[in-house]
């Protein structure tokens, strides 16, 4: 079934929405390329290397076919899988390679830790891992703020959705999984082109899979030693693989894998580059500041508000830098989208992070302005942090709840001040808007006054800053 000719196509030109490119460009600096297709193209492009093809659907025009039709778009997280009985193939078979009924009845049998009913349980322990990194700050250092909220979202990771308590084997697990997941992306462009850059890399994925299969496996014996309460992620699944044999072997590991992963990444993320645009914009964290003396603190168990400047805040900071920058889905079977004629197998890309940028949904986009949503009320298609459709993030809301109880107590204990001079980068990496430098940050006693500072690097061209806030090159 195509789509309705009635769905609008917005080209830059009369012909076809097409550009002859080298997917190593896109490889190397996914907005860049994604900015140069929409502005030739408009809300469609193809990106063509040889005889392959990548779609790239941009804005809710299209979000909403290829994120709402799960039959005809499917997920392949991993492009490189490896061979049936390889390590690579075990760890890459979780929630986002499944499709169709096997996705539906996984993702039902793992919502139930992420479900609103089960937030409070996480609550102590997460005030606990709150106070405990705060109480090893001390006014007067300069912390890599990155660092920090890295740290913290492994043990936030490990103790609520694997009941461990065990910091360096979490630390060292998360960074093992970290590597994995860049491995994979970087590797998997040989996919689609013929460099030795990328397939002379292929060996060393399939070792560092076998590595993190060991130590995932010593996670699973861990827990079977030590079950606790059963209510975290891991012991459900342990569960159901014990007494109904819904997931095999290769699954869990499949699971265990990205639910790691993308719980402690993304929210880490969105940790840090909230607490840098709050550095710079010290109009917001005045007004914040006052929020917060005031007692006024977000509700998070909604989401969706804006009632409050903290929400607003979080809403902006995942607009503006969304943890997620793009992802894709595959076509299941030859189809149309608008004017392009899609064979089985090709990928469509999608893009928060253009979603996001664009300026007939957001005036000024590339500004962190969090009173905006005051005024707006996008459909899940036009502002997308977590996805939308039948494949949205399932850790969307817990992710949160952390941000909404953890932000508060650390900016009530502490100022953060950007660096003068420091040099700020960031960049896609495995799909995900990644800080590739240090994030330094200095804490001050928090006497709420507020101030920006110049700062450097590649953070220029993903968002606008105050002028106070840009280097005096970038000024002039």
């Amino acid at each position: 079934m195509a789509f309705p000719e009635s769905i609008p196509f917005s080209p830059a030109g009369d012909k076809l929405p097409i550009t002859q490119g080298d997917f190593r460009d896109f490889a190397a600096d996914p907005i860049a390329e994604m900015r140069k297709l929409h502005a030739e193209h408009g809300s469609l492009a193809l990106l063509q290397d040889g005889f392959k093809k990548v779609a790239f659907a941009f804005g809710p025009v299209w979000n909403q076919p290829v994120l709402s039709n799960a039959q005809d778009f499917h997920s392949m997280f991993f492009a490189i899988r490896g061979s049936r009985k390889s390590s690579l193939r075990r760890l890459t078979s979780g929630l986002l390679s499944m499709n169709d009924d096997e996705h539906r009845e996984h993702r039902r049998m793992l919502m139930g830790p992420f479900a609103r009913k089960s937030f409070e349980k996480y609550f102590e322990g997460i005030n606990q891992l709150t106070h405990d990194m705060l109480n090893d700050w001390q006014v007067g250092e300069t912390r890599d703020i990155l660092a920090e909220m890295t740290q913290f979202m492994l043990r936030v990771t490990s103790g609520m959705l694997f009941g461990l308590d065990n910091p360096e084997f979490a630390y060292n697990l998360g960074h093992m999984l970290h590597e994995w997941v860049q491995m994979n992306h970087e590797i998997g462009t040989g996919a689609f082109v013929a460099d030795a850059k990328y397939t002379d890399r292929y060996e060393d994925l399939l070792n560092l899979s076998d590595e993190l299969e060991i130590q995932l496996k010593t996670l699973l014996e861990m827990k079977r030693q030590d079950p606790g309460d059963g209510n975290d992620v891991l012991s459900i699944l342990l569960a159901a693989y014990a007494e109904e044999k819904i997931v095999d072997e290769n699954k869990l590991m499949g699971h265990i894998a990205l639910l790691f992963a993308a719980a402690h990444l993304t929210t880490a993320h969105t940790f840090t580059w909230t607490f840098l645009l709050l550095s710079q914009h010290p109009d917001v964290m005045q007004e914040l500041h006052a929020e917060l003396q005031a007692g006024v603190l977000a509700d998070p168990f909604n989401p969706n508000s804006t009632e409050t400047l903290l929400d607003r805040i979080l809403k902006e900071s995942m607009r503006v830098l969304p943890a997620s920058a793009y992802s894709q889905r595959i076509c299941a079977r030859d189809l149309t989208l608008g004017p392009l004629q899609l064979a089985k197998g090709t990928p469509v890309v999608f893009s928060q992070y253009m979603t996001h940028h664009m300026a007939a949904l957001y005036p000024e986009p590339d500004k962190f302005i969090p009173d905006r949503w005051l005024q707006i009320k996008p459909s899940p298609y036009a502002y997308l942090p977590f996805g939308t459709g039948p494949r949205m993030c399932i850790g969307g809301p817990l992710a949160m709840v952390i941000l909404k109880m953890v932000i508060p107590q650390v900016l009530s204990r502490f100022k953060l001040s950007a660096i003068p001079g420091s040099t700020i980068n960031g960049r896609v990496i495995s799909t995900m808007l990644t800080p590739t430098s240090t994030v330094p940050l200095l804490l001050e006693e928090q006497d709420g006054n507020f101030r920006s500072a110049p700062v450097e690097g590649s953070i220029h061209q993903l968002v606008e800053f105050p002028a106070e806030a840009k280097s005096a090159r970038r000024a002039a």
